[in-house]
């Protein structure tokens, strides 16, 4: 309970500092405070009572105790309550369009590509609280896995799902994702809207010119963050299917169209980032969430209850019972 009381007026309490020397003053001279009578003999005064008179410093330690409260009084002792409220100012819709080609299941990143960005970007998700996010998938074509929603378990879940399954055509339609993305944010009433576009590869497939996709974000108003997927060099990537299914792996060489994805990024007010590993890949979502920050108004509410009412009322009531004694029983003392 103590722990909960401030003092609106702290410098009060350098005054109890004050009363200590007051204190041992009084100690040293406490037996000069009574009058004295001085006679031959004190056979007269056997049989009487001294209870009074060793009490008597009892009216000092009252006042004591009583500039004691007053000056806690003063120091004004309370409790608050402090309620918040947030208020989201500037919401962010994002979507984000990933490449899911079969070159998404290159184990330069571990344990692939696709699995390391489903890690980071499902970090990435839990982190914007107040914003609304979207998923579209791409590959040979393009389609939206989640419109964009507020809620983060739909989102997440849809993103978990996420794996090349053939369903649709292989290739790199970086033009289709990028337009389908574009499609899902251009009716959004959101004061900011972002495109994040992940790809491992360059633009050979799909009807729409990436340019052109660039364009309609322009217009739209539509900020696109551009990521390019894949170590320097070389890689352990798929380069064919076993009788059984499976994928047959190989060494291919890392192809990414830096020159369009810088041009895309550029022409939106974005940035382009390439990321090599698992760290960099991590860093890179890191530093999206950083750049686009959701204005969020925080109200705090701050509900005083003062307490230093009862303590000035003991003290007005103890100097009032220092004042009755001092002009009745110990009237003769003084």
């Amino acid at each position: 309970m103590l722990g909960n009381i401030q003092f609106a007026n702290p410098a009060y309490l350098w005054g109890l500092l004050f009363l200590l020397p007051l204190g041992v003053w009084y100690f040293f001279n406490r037996k000069q405070q009574q009058a004295r009578l001085s006679i031959s003999s004190l056979a007269g005064f056997e049989g009487s009572s001294s209870f009074w008179v060793k009490l008597y410093p009892l009216l000092f330690v009252l006042r004591i105790l009583a500039l004691v409260l007053v000056l806690v009084a003063a120091a004004r002792p309370q409790t608050v309550d402090v309620s918040t409220r947030t208020k989201t100012n500037k919401g962010i819709d994002i979507v984000m369009a990933i490449d899911v080609s079969s070159s998404m299941l290159a184990q330069d990143l571990k344990p692939n590509r696709l699995s390391a960005l489903k890690n980071v970007a499902g970090d990435f998700i839990d982190q914007r609280r107040s914003d609304r996010i979207g998923l579209v998938i791409y590959a040979g074509e393009s389609y939206t896995k989640t419109p964009i929603t507020s809620d983060k378990r739909i989102v997440k879940n849809a993103l978990n799902e996420i794996r090349y399954d053939g369903i649709i055509n292989d290739g790199t339609a970086i033009g289709m994702g990028l337009a389908t993305a574009v499609n899902r944010l251009k009716d959004s009433r959101a004061k900011s809207k972002v495109i994040i576009l992940l790809t491992d590869g360059v633009n050979n497939s799909g009807f729409i010119d990436p340019k052109i996709a660039a364009e309609l974000a322009v217009e739209f108003q539509i900020k696109t963050y551009t990521i390019g997927l894949g170590s320097n060099g070389n890689a352990r990537a798929p380069i064919g299917i076993l009788p059984n299914g499976k994928f047959q792996y190989g060494i291919t060489k890392v192809e990414i169209d830096e020159e369009l994805l810088q041009s895309i990024a550029d022409d939106t007010g974005g940035l382009y980032f390439r990321a090599t590993d698992n760290t960099s890949l991590e860093a890179i979502y890191n530093e999206i969430n950083k750049l686009e920050k959701t204005e969020i108004e925080e109200f705090k509410y701050y509900n005083y209850q003062e307490k230093y009412r009862l303590l000035a009322l003991v003290a007005m009531a103890l100097l009032f019972i220092e004042w009755l004694l001092k002009n009745t029983i110990y009237r003769s003392f003084i």
